[in-house]
């Protein structure tokens, strides 16, 4: 099978990998999101480790499955837990997922997130501003808020690949760009908008089906549809963001391969 080429097939078979392996994921991410990525990370059938201190990131990477690194609350400790994480990480050939959350709006973690690039990231998962922003394109930021479509990062994502071997822009309609392949997710809920961390649980799902995935770009892929899916159950059940939270946790868990055939929408293009 051609690395640029995802099926349905490929999301159900990544999926069914994600349950059975119950991959485990080294996750810096930001003080808004520990616990709902934890828990999200649990839901769909990994396992969580917030080993974030410089003292053990670089050993506990070799330990974990993947990596996520989400550039949320950045402190200079964080920092460099990433820097260690991250090229521990390569060095093991283990998945790592960049999450440069406020790219091209924040000067000093625009210029972390280029210096982690450096450690060859396999999926840089982000709004379309950040992937922007990250390449050095004029996508207006406003904080961890996107202002462009997700299709209007193509070509900044394209050329970010000399450095990544995927990246995942998310939006209405997510845009998975590698080379020679863009894949396009539509589906999810208007919810996930409003309620904090969900960018960072979809980071945090991306890094464990890299883990279990043939390549990244079927990792990537099947982590947008196992989050746009289990959104789209939540919204069946609630329309207030609190409610929503809590169901979005379920519907990450209720997510089997019949709704997945039921509910993706995939557009390769």
């Amino acid at each position: 099978m051609s690395a640029s080429t995802v099926t349905l097939d490929d999301i159900v078979a990544a999926h069914r990998q994600m349950r059975e392996r119950n991959p485990l994921v080294q996750c810096l991410t930001n003080t808004v999101s520990v616990q709902f990525v934890a828990n999200a990370l649990l839901a769909a059938g990994a396992a969580p480790a917030m080993v974030d201190n410089p003292e053990e990131a670089a050993g506990f990477a070799g330990i974990a499955d993947a990596v996520l690194v989400n550039l949320g609350t950045p402190t200079a400790a964080q920092v460099e837990s990433s820097r260690l994480a991250s090229a521990a990480a390569r060095d093991a050939g283990k998945p790592w997922v960049l999450d440069p959350v406020g790219a091209g709006g924040l000067p000093w973690r625009t210029q972390v997130a280029v210096e982690l690039l450096a450690n060859q990231p396999s999926v840089i998962r982000a709004n379309a501003s950040e992937v922007m922003g990250l390449a050095g394109a004029r996508g207006a930021s406003r904080g961890v808020d996107s202002s462009a479509r997700a299709a209007d990062s193509v070509d900044a994502a394209r050329s970010l690949l000399d450095r990544a071997e995927i990246v995942a822009a998310s939006g209405d309609v997510d845009h998975v760009v590698g080379q020679g392949s863009l894949v396009k997710l539509g589906g999810g809920s208007a919810l996930l908008q409003r309620v904090t961390a969900t960018g960072c649980a979809l980071g945090a799902l991306t890094a464990a089906y890299c883990s279990v995935a043939p390549n990244a770009l079927i990792g990537a892929v099947a982590a947008h549809a196992h989050v746009a899916v289990g959104s789209e159950i939540a919204a069946q059940s609630t329309s207030r963001p609190g409610s929503f939270a809590v169901a979005f946790l379920d519907g990450l868990d209720t997510v089997d391969e019949s709704l997945l055939r039921e509910l993706v929408r995939l557009d390769t293009a």
